[in-house]
């Protein structure tokens, strides 16, 4: 039998992604009240200018007081899309001291504060729940902490940013510079007017800060998280890819250590191979690749981003946590109970791309190979190309760790026939 009297929503937020959540409690009230076993009701929405016309919405229901609305006590859900670390976490957490659970999509303050907010929130026995705060309309956290919550995660390995991966995959596909492919990635809507917090990677550090902690059972903060930005990418790094069978892809990495006792996170440009799943993800979409013990690998493919497939997230968890509510009971907190230590960059084990400018005359190539014999790093392939007294040497190398490579690099810089070194990049996904 369903409950007449509706659980009350509060909406912190109605920007491109708020004004979604509004749009489909409203549009599709009776399918989300069959769901839930109630009706839901937007009791109240706070933005910051309130003489903005919001299509759908009763204007008795704008406030700029997002603070009363958390405190009303009347309030079951609070959906908070505003984004931030501040005043987004004072009101959360007040929203959990006044007897509502919390619905985010924020990446950045879950990534820095996530370990806080999960213990007010069971301090309180609420719910917190943030599908919408990785990889937009794309279930991710849900089958990482329910569904493989039985399985052991080893990997996490991922396009998680939209706006990246357009710019990356039109560089590749028609040949244009970085500062052109952004500039389209701008004209159509998947860049910010200040794009940095995409390019340099900081929006796919806090998902991976995010994805890592599920997965491993560990608290990792943002601050754990090795980030290196995409805007450094050329044409001729996407040519050597090329010549590799491989493309470029800005990629967030969440991994074990091959003896399970501690665990990386890390955000850099790489190249991938184009027989890897991941390499075919194109234009502003993401995809998500799970390794693990018993399920082997699985793919997490869709739209990343966006007003509707993010609200669609949000109405998702909307709907779980409103069931919990009838029931009385909370869904699942946070699991740190592995607490692993979080290891550096140094410590990181892959393939690397290395392409230096050097003199061409005989014996280049043997000073190089004795750099690398030096450091313990082992050459899988080299290519050479010389004209008119100059030559590019590119070194492909077997595994080696980010530690040797750097003692490597720091060397071969010191060789009176190296004039450069032109690119260095990472070679993952095999």
């Amino acid at each position: 039998m369903m409950r007449t009297r509706p659980l009350k929503v509060a909406l912190l937020g109605c920007g491109v992604v708020g004004s979604e959540v509004a749009r489909i409690m409203t549009t599709h009230a009776d399918d989300l009240a069959a769901r839930i076993g109630a009706p839901v009701e937007l009791a109240g929405v706070a933005v910051r200018r309130p003489d903005k016309v919001r299509e759908g919405i009763a204007r008795e229901l704008i406030t700029t007081d997002a603070t009363a609305l958390v405190k009303r006590g009347d309030i079951d859900v609070v959906v908070e899309v505003i984004g931030g670390i501040e005043p987004a976490r004072s009101l959360i957490t007040t929203a959990f001291e006044h007897g509502a659970s919390v619905v985010s999509a924020n990446k950045a303050l879950l990534a820095q504060d996530g370990a806080d907010l999960h213990a007010a929130a069971e301090a309180h026995g609420k719910d917190l729940y943030y599908e919408a705060a990785v990889a937009g309309a794309i279930p991710l956290i849900r089958p990482l902490r329910e569904s493989l919550a039985g399985d052991k995660v080893n990997r996490v390995l991922g396009i998680v940013n939209g706006t990246t991966n357009f710019i990356l995959d039109k560089m590749d596909t028609t040949g244009a510079g970085y500062q052109e492919a952004l500039d389209e990635a701008t004209a159509l809507g998947y860049a910010e007017a200040d794009p940095t917090a995409d390019v340099e990677g900081f929006d796919a550090a806090a998902k991976a800060a995010i994805l890592a902690g599920i997965a491993f059972h560990t608290r990792v903060r943002l601050d754990d998280v090795y980030r290196e930005g995409m805007t450094e990418v050329t044409a001729a790094d996407f040519a050597s890819a090329k010549e590799m069978g491989c493309t470029i892809k800005l990629l967030a990495i969440c991994e074990r250590a091959e003896d399970g006792q501690s665990v990386t996170a890390r955000v850099h440009p790489a190249m991938i191979p184009l027989t890897h799943p991941l390499a075919s993800v194109r234009g502003a979409y993401n995809a998500v690749f799970v390794e693990s013990d018993a399920s082997g690998q699985l793919m997490f493919y869709g739209p990343g981003a966006g007003g509707a497939p993010t609200a669609s997230a949000v109405l998702g968890d909307l709907v779980a946590v409103c069931r919990n509510r009838l029931s009385g009971t909370t869904g699942p907190g946070e699991s740190a109970y592995a607490a692993l230590p979080v290891s550096g960059m140094g410590e990181v084990v892959t393939r690397y791309h290395i392409s230096l400018d050097v003199a061409d005359k005989p014996g280049v190539l043997a000073q190089v190979a004795t750099v690398f014999a030096d450091h313990d790093v082992s050459i899988d392939t080299v290519r050479q190309q010389g004209k008119d007294g100059e030559a590019s040497l590119v070194v492909v190398t077997h595994r080696a760790s980010d530690a040797a490579l750097g003692g490597t690099v720091e060397a071969l810089r010191k060789l009176d026939t190296v004039r450069g070194v032109a690119s260095i990049m990472r070679v993952e996904g095999e």
